[in-house]
């Protein structure tokens, strides 16, 4: 279906996360029609989750024109298989082995699903109603409570052989290093670059430097906000704390501009509410750890999509995509 098609159409968008679920109704250009929430956490099993899904979504359907309307489903989800429509092995879901989740909406819904992770299909999102607009060739990355990731490569998402393609939180960038509190492995991205890795980091440098504002919280109290608001302040542990995360960021990025070549890379998510404190520590060594072939070629781009909302726009993007 052409795109002049689609006038009217609209679009279900659901993002699955471990505690909640957002969901909501978009048309083509990217407006959110209807949109809520609900509680992932305390469905056992899917069929239930998917119940009570259909009750929320099937009133707001109803007011944008019924189910005629609906062109489709995109889900965003954990350990989303987008070949396959299943969410495989998902640790923070009740909802444990190979679950064939895609199938399960198309036959409660009755119409087409498709499914990636959050952060696949933030990339997407992206592409279609935000910063990446006009672009074929960039990568995603999603900083928050976890790293995630997205490769568009000649306009298209790259899921790779099995599904999985874009786990670029997971990569190495200090092998030996510090080890993941969920995966078990040393020295990834996410455990440096994410929220999580900066409360990490921030409580091993405080005990370094006893005369930093950092020692004035409780240890439950320091995470990446508190030391952004020490930062501010001129804290210089707190602002060592963000440099030294870009440049684990800065030394990750290179490797993945030298994989992919992108125009650019986008980031989202709420560590870089920190700004220049972590951007530009990320950018430099980002530049010095590139090829001469590739420096000073790809741009830092933040996010255009509101954050509160970047979830469901992203989901439902599988759904344009497939037009």
């Amino acid at each position: 279906m052409a795109l002049t098609d689609l006038s009217g159409r609209i679009a279900i968008g659901v993002d699955i996360g471990g505690t909640n679920t957002k969901f909501g109704l978009v048309n083509h250009r990217g407006e959110i029609l209807a949109k809520g929430t609900m509680k992932t956490d305390v469905h056992e099993d899917v069929e239930g989750f998917i119940e009570e899904i259909y009750k929320h979504l099937e009133p707001l359907i109803i007011q944008n024109g019924g189910m005629t309307m609906v062109e489709g489903v995109g889900v965003g989800a954990p350990n989303a298989n987008y070949y396959k429509g299943t969410i495989e092995q998902a640790p923070n879901l009740n909802w444990k082995g190979i679950v064939p989740f895609a199938d399960l909406m198309s036959h409660k819904f009755g119409k087409a699903c498709t499914m990636t992770n959050d952060a696949n299909a933030a990339a997407l999102g992206e592409m279609m109603y935000g910063a990446a607009r006009g672009m074929r060739d960039f990568v995603m990355i999603t900083l928050g409570t976890g790293v995630g990731g997205g490769v568009i490569c000649g306009g298209k998402l790259v899921y790779g052989h099995d599904g999985f393609a874009g786990e670029l939180g997971h990569t190495i960038v200090k092998p030996g290093g510090r080890r993941h509190w969920s995966t078990g492995s040393e020295g990834s991205l996410e455990a440096y670059a994410s929220a999580t890795g900066i409360a990490i980091t921030a409580k091993k440098m405080r005990a370094e430097y006893p005369a930093s504002m950092l020692n004035e919280y409780s240890e439950d109290d320091i995470n990446a906000k508190t030391v952004y608001e020490c930062a501010l302040q001129g804290d210089a542990t707190a602002i060592e704390v963000f440099r030294y995360t870009g440049q684990k960021l800065g030394e990750a990025l290179a490797n993945f501009v030298m994989f992919s070549s992108p125009e650019a890379i986008l980031l989202f998510g709420g560590v870089i509410k920190a700004g220049d404190f972590i951007l530009k520590p990320a950018k430099l060594h980002m530049e010095q750890n590139l090829l001469p072939v590739f420096r000073n070629k790809v741009k830092l781009v933040l996010s255009e999509l509101s954050e509160a909302d970047a979830a469901i726009l992203g989901a439902s993007a599988l759904v344009w995509a497939n037009k």
